[in-house]
């Protein structure tokens, strides 16, 4: 049997390529946009891949079941019952399909969404007992999936399903089986899930508090607060259920003037710069929004962004294009109609207007705060972060708050924001600035910078 894990770092989507070399078949579950790994992996092992697996509908991210399947012919399935409405195969409960020497048989496992399922997956060369179960988005490494994506209508019902699933049905499989989940550290659909990429079915019973719990308590722990979500998620979500368009359908990316942009912007394009927090203070486009190249670029889009945004990016160079591109395809954020050719510069040598947001050193900021001479001290962090220390005189507004209700203030007073290292802090203050705050400084190096500079923090 051949079987293979893929990685999207800081979305921390897994996905699998498993199949037989001898009858030179092959399968993919929950496949990302960008398939040519699959490809290319399953030719290399002289492989072609016959079927797509949907373990649920997506939430976080936008499925390559319609790229894989024109480029491979494959046939897409779902568990029976999936609201799709584009042309796949359902399955039932206990069906099992074979691929050479590879038996996967398919378990109902809802409760992070109604048609979740799982995987048991055997390699028949070996035994005829399964060797280990892709769990979809039901169980994770180090936690479990969340049930509200469905919607507040269905959150009761998929509480029960949630339960039942991991307690009657993964909870009953042998505790040494292995477990391969469609996600990891960095996924917004859990709430604090592992950097390992697999596990055991015992070891996660014994091992995550919640599985431990009575229904009621259970109940009580699943109504709690999850990560907050998205603005990408429903789009995505319709996006999956209608069937993603093909990229090579997504609309023709150009080299836009200096001229062009400023036109573009006029009829409601927003400009995306991806550099870095000094050179984004330094000198931008008014009006931009700061969210940098990182492994959690794509999540910080889907919070600030409008998925139906016309965006226009402003980068470093080809490879960071490219990069942005990507993560832009992932999450459904297709209507990307350029970027600006020359960058910075060409903008700046075109006479445009530009704007500053000015990174304020931790040495500075103790000693605005030293003389009581500051006017708005933001710390944009979670919870968590602002509760294991922050800087006295900051009110906590975290990122996402912030995002949904502006601070009630002038908009001509000083603004300091900060975070951990600087990136939210940037997207925060590029945000304020966007929405007319004219007086926004972010802390250079965040928190971490504070700390460093040996400054005292309270908790």
């Amino acid at each position: 049997m051949f079987f293979k894990q893929f990685l999207v770092k800081g979305m921390g989507c897994l996905s699998y390529l498993i199949g037989c070399p001898m009858a030179r078949k092959a399968c993919v579950v929950d496949p990302k946009r960008d398939v040519q790994d699959y490809i290319s992996s399953a030719r290399i092992n002289g492989m072609e891949i016959t079927h797509i697996f949907e373990t649920h509908i997506h939430a976080d991210h936008v499925s390559g079941n319609q790229e894989l399947r024109s480029r491979t012919g494959a046939d897409i399935y779902f568990m029976e019952g999936s609201p799709v409405r584009f042309p796949h195969k359902e399955l039932k409960e206990h069906q099992v399909i074979e691929l050479g020497n590879v038996r996967l048989e398919f378990l109902k496992t809802p409760g992070h969404t109604p048609h979740s399922m799982s995987i048991l997956v055997t390699d028949l060369g070996r035994a005829e007992e399964p060797w280990f179960v892709l769990t979809g988005d039901c169980l994770f490494v180090g936690d479990i999936g969340r049930p509200d994506l469905a919607g507040k209508e269905l959150i009761e019902e998929q509480i029960k399903n949630l339960y039942d699933s991991l307690h009657n049905k993964l909870g009953g499989l042998p505790a040494n089986m292995e477990i391969y989940p469609a996600h990891g550290e960095g996924s917004l659909c859990g709430r604090g899930m592992s950097s390992k990429p697999n596990s055991t079915i015992g070891f996660e019973m014994a091992h995550i508090p919640v599985l431990g719990l009575s229904f009621e308590d259970f109940h009580k722990e699943m109504t709690k607060n999850f990560p907050e979500r998205p603005k990408s998620f429903s789009h995505i979500i319709s996006t999956n259920m209608e069937g993603p368009p093909l990229l090579e359908r997504c609309p023709i990316v150009r080299d836009l003037s200096p001229v062009q942009v400023k036109n573009f912007m006029g009829n409601g394009a927003v400009v995306l710069d991806t550099r870095d927090t000094a050179a984004f203070g330094g000198v931008h486009i008014p009006g931009s929004i700061n969210i940098g190249l990182a492994p959690q670029t794509a999540n910080w889009i889907g919070m600030v962004l409008e998925p139906e945004s016309e965006l226009i990016l402003v980068v470093t160079g080809e490879d960071a294009y490219k990069e942005m591109t990507n993560q832009l395809h992932r999450i459904g954020y297709d209507n990307i109609i350029g970027y600006l050719y020359g960058g910075i510069t060409a903008w700046q040598e075109a006479g445009m207007p530009i704007e500053h947001l000015w990174q304020i050193s931790a040495s500075r900021l103790h000693e605005k705060l030293s003389s009581g001479r500051y006017g708005h001290l933001f710390d944009v962090r979670s919870q968590m972060e602002w509760d294991s220390g922050h800087i006295k005189e900051a009110r906590h507004l975290p990122l996402n708050i912030l995002l949904k209700q502006i601070p009630d203030i002038p908009r001509d007073e000083e603004v300091i924001v900060y975070c951990g290292v600087g990136y939210r802090g940037n997207i925060a203050a590029s945000f304020l600035q966007r929405h007319g705050f004219t007086h926004v400084h972010s802390l250079a190096g965040g928190m971490k910078a504070w700390i460093n500079a040996g400054y005292q923090v309270e908790k």
